[in-house]
């Protein structure tokens, strides 16, 4: 996947890398960042990032950013489903 990503492909993306959690996604019109929040069953934020347009149109720095924060996750003794970037 060499080509730019488009906002909505994002978000999908990062919806997927969080499962059994829910992210929710949104992107922010005054910066143009993608602010993501992952919550648990209970509707509670485990997570949270922030990333820039430049790091969410290019596959390879959002997957980058998507892995660091799984292993985060991971590490506070959340288990994530394994998941890899689409191609």
């Amino acid at each position: 996947m060499n080509a730019p990503l488009r906002i909505n492909e994002a978000l999908l993306i990062a919806d997927r890398a969080f499962q059994p959690f829910q992210c929710v996604a949104w992107a922010q019109d005054c910066t143009g960042e993608l602010s993501l929040t992952v919550i648990d069953r209970t509707n509670t934020s485990i997570g949270r990032k922030q990333i820039p347009s430049s790091a969410y149109t290019d596959p390879a720095q959002l997957e980058r950013l998507l892995e660091q924060a799984r292993t985060e996750l991971s590490q506070e003794g959340y288990q994530l489903q394994s998941w890899s970037m689409p191609h």
